[in-house]
């Protein structure tokens, strides 16, 4: 295996490491502040930050350039670092549009996408102008099997008519969000994997009603945030159904593989970043006459945590390599570890900064207390760890076994 970055890549590093130095760590308290005090609306300099992001040439750089024009011709081991210096600041990767859910959706809906759908929802998505929401969870069902989700799309003549409950629907709150993809069962008589279908649905479709938004350990996440989201006899046409009945289970799939492993490389980010302010912190402050740095319990969790950022992100360049070479089904194992591997990392390292911290570690004068966040709800989105495990353990002994 050779993870040397290409030249394409560093390039594209060194340009980003120039952004985020010039726009994005000044403005990041600023950021913070004003998403906690203003709910439910976007950051007053984020379009001015998206202009000079996409004048830079950092723009829509996830989707893999197996996707043709719409692409910035990136390989999956090519984006990977960039991911992962977007991970150290939380809200950034949406500055580049690469972030989720409208990645996996933009993914979807070029992958699947009529050039109908795609006129109308992803060249706007492609082009920053609007924003996007995944609803497949449900709070009736266990939903880390998604042949499990119940919401009954019924088709009466030229249209779909929807209904059921959703919750965790990501993007759902955000002002800019225009169109809802939607996952539903067509025909609960089919066999288990062909009962479910994905449909578009515009955000003012009349029977749409948000519940109520979903905080994630008393964090609102505004104004991305979750919700919680009921449809009721919601009509559209025959023609947003996405592919046709029964791909549901597959497309989401498809669209759930590259979205573990971008936010892993994100993650990573964060880890790492957290280790910086770890090692600036305990270089700074002296407790019982020495600097903390001094301690050697401290230069232990300094040591354990960079062995175990390098580990988690070799793995998660193996698995970005293994998909540019095999796919998202071939590299299946491989996202099965890093999702499993990464978000537990991430926490382990970031409490350890933390704790290095003392008070201030929990307090809203560093980014540590979104990192955990991100890294603990990693363990239960996108499949939880359990999930994950028995399939990969289930695959390890067959592979075994021959």
């Amino acid at each position: 295996m050779n993870f040397e970055y290409s030249e394409k890549s560093k390039q594209l590093q060194a340009k980003l490491q120039e952004f985020m130095q010039a726009h994005i760590f000044p403005n990041e308290q600023e950021h913070d502040a004003f998403v906690l005090d203003n709910l439910w609306q976007n950051y007053p300099k984020l379009e001015e930050l998206k202009r000079l992001a996409k004048a830079a040439g950092l723009w829509n750089l996830f989707l893999p350039k197996s996707y043709g024009d719409f692409s910035a011709g990136l390989t999956n081991l090519e984006y990977a670092p960039l991911a992962e210096m977007m991970g150290q600041v939380v809200w950034s990767s949406e500055i580049f549009n690469c972030s989720a859910p409208d990645t996996g959706n933009m993914e979807v809906l070029a992958k699947y996408g009529t050039p109908a759908q795609q006129e109308r929802w992803l060249h706007p998505l492609l082009n920053g102008e609007i924003r996007s929401a995944f609803l497949m969870t449900e709070p009736e069902v266990a939903s880390s099997d998604a042949t499990n989700i119940q919401t009954s799309i019924v088709r009466e003549g030229d249209e779909y008519v929807i209904n059921g409950r959703k919750w965790w629907s990501s993007g759902v709150m955000n002002p800019s969000t225009k169109i809802y993809i939607v996952m539903g069962k067509t025909d609960p008589d089919a066999h288990r994997h062909t009962q479910q279908s994905m449909i578009l649905v515009p955000a003012d479709t009349p029977g749409l009603k948000v519940i109520r938004p979903l905080r994630v350990f008393g964090n609102l996440e505004s104004p991305e945030g979750h919700a919680e989201v009921e449809l009721t006899n919601v009509r559209v046409p025959v023609s947003n159904l996405l592919v046709g009945e029964g791909s549901g289970f597959a497309i989401a799939q498809g669209r759930l593989g590259p979205g573990r492993i971008h936010h892993c490389m994100r993650l990573i980010g964060a880890a790492q970043r957290a280790l910086n302010l770890m090692c600036i912190r305990v270089n700074e402050r002296e407790a019982f006459g020495r600097k903390i740095a001094a301690f050697s319990s401290i230069r232990q969790d300094i040591a354990k945590s960079r062995c175990e950022i390098e580990q988690a992100r070799l793995l998660t360049l193996a698995a970005a390599d293994k998909i540019d070479r095999a796919g998202i089904k071939g590299a299946k194992d491989l996202i099965a570890m890093i999702k499993i591997v990464v978000p537990q990392m991430t926490c382990t390292v970031v409490d350890r900064a933390i704790q290095a911290h003392g008070g201030k570690g929990v307090s809203q004068d560093t980014p540590l207390y979104n990192f955990w966040l991100y890294g603990r709800a990693l363990r239960l989105a996108d499949g939880p760890d359990e999930v994950h495990m028995y399939q990969l353990g289930r695959n390890t002994i067959g592979q075994m076994l021959g």
